[in-house]
């Protein structure tokens, strides 16, 4: 399924989704992918606060609903904010590993036995965006309802 329009809709098919550590289906869970991903932007400190505004109140929002699936894929859009962000504090443009992605690995993440690039001296602005999104993703999962939520639907969908 390489095309978005053939993507399943989990919400309303719940029971296709599966709880996953990480980031797993953050750029492919539609409708969601479509609802979070022009919220998340960590370019500057001020752009990571209204985003992590943002994403915390569709967070809420699914979880007053009884979503989880939405609630987790919020989530994920936090711990990706801090993930990227990271990844450009410590390597200028982004790049983290030399060489392109092995052709029979695409789309797949990993350094697919590239090596890791040298860090660069740490850029202020994306530290600074990251411990934004850090701070987000650390509060969201504390909250019991969300975690009670997803073990439950662990326990009901695998």
């Amino acid at each position: 399924m390489s095309d978005e329009s053939e993507q399943p809709d989990v919400r309303a098919h719940p029971e296709l989704y599966r709880v996953a550590r990480g980031e797993q289906g953050v750029l492919t869970v539609q409708p969601y992918k479509g609802e979070l991903l022009p919220l998340w932007r960590f370019k500057t400190p001020e752009l990571a606060r209204e985003s992590v505004a943002a994403l915390r109140a569709r967070f809420d929002e699914y979880l007053a609903a009884g979503d989880l699936v939405g609630a987790d894929m919020a989530r994920k859009y936090l711990q990706m904010g801090y993930t990227r962000s990271r990844r450009y504090a410590n390597h200028p443009g982004g790049k983290k590993y030399d060489g392109p992605v092995p052709a029979d690995r695409k789309g797949q993440s990993g350094a697919h036995g590239r090596r890791e690039l040298p860090r660069g001296p740490e850029d202020p602005v994306k530290a600074e965006s990251a411990r934004v999104f850090k701070a987000a993703w650390d509060a969201v999962e504390q909250v019991t309802e969300y975690t009670d939520l997803r073990e439950a639907h662990r326990r009901r969908h695998g």
